[in-house]
């Protein structure tokens, strides 16, 4: 069953207000027509099948028919920080990372990172990370949307992971050294709902400078097993294992 989300202001326990490119979606793409279900969800995780009562060109109206009782989250909440990539990179790790369960996704202006962020074109760059996050948790039929934020520069980020439980860099020079038991013994000391915040660097990876700086902060340097992963790549690898770790082996 197609999934959209929707805003909190247009559902209530009677009728949902469908507006914006899911009309299109609904009428042109998938060609539903009245009685037809779909399952709608709001910010905050509630869901619900639907019916359709009405359609046209420029609106959507439907009347919930039964509320789920979803639990679609990663046990953890975990937040990306991804050094800028180049191309178009840094839409694949949110496109996957949504779809693998990342709660929040924070581009990281590194030293190495050879893509600048035009603050002039910012608000749209979001605005398509944001479409595409949409889209994967749509497909993935997840019950929120990760927020995705402005890019942070090292010092921002320090400031930013302050609240979070567990703090880990992957850092490929403790992959060539052989290290591969931090990642596992951080992910045995979690709780459910800790929040997890995990630093992935640009294609050159992250400097020397900036692991020093983030491990004084209380970050962790651990490898990602013996094989060297592109950028696009690790953060796809930490939310696997964290998925493995506790939503199969559990």
């Amino acid at each position: 069953m197609q999934r959209y989300f929707i805003l909190d202001s247009t559902i209530n326990e009677e009728v949902v207000d469908i507006v914006g490119e899911d009309v299109k979606h609904i009428g042109k793409v998938m060609r539903m027509e009245v009685g037809d279900e779909i399952i709608v969800c709001s910010s905050t995780g509630q869901s619900a099948i639907c019916e359709l009562t009405s359609i046209n060109q420029n609106q959507i109206q439907a009347r919930p028919v039964r509320w789920l009782d979803e639990d679609k989250q990663l046990p953890l909440r975990v937040t990306v920080v991804q050094g800028l990539p180049k191309g178009d990179k840094l839409e694949t790790v949110i496109q996957k990372g949504t779809e693998l369960g990342a709660d929040n996704f924070i581009p990281f202006k590194a030293e190495r990172s050879v893509v600048k962020w035009d603050k002039q074109k910012s608000e749209k760059k979001l605005q398509r990370l944001n479409k595409i996050a949409k889209e994967a948790a749509e497909q993935s039929h997840r019950t929120t949307i990760p927020d995705i934020s402005e890019p942070c520069s090292i010092s921002q980020l320090i400031e930013m992971s302050e609240p979070f439980d567990h703090k880990v860099i992957a850092f490929e020079e403790e992959a060539k050294a052989g290290e591969s038991a931090k990642l596992v013994q951080t992910l045995h000391q979690a709780n459910k709902n800790d929040r997890f915040i995990v630093v992935f660097g640009p294609e050159g990876g992250l400097s020397a400078n900036e692991v020093e700086k983030l491990e004084k902060a209380g970050f962790s340097s651990c490898g990602l097993g013996p094989r060297i992963l592109r950028t696009e790549t690790a953060a796809l690898y930490v939310l696997a294992a964290i998925s493995y770790h506790f939503e199969l082996m559990r």
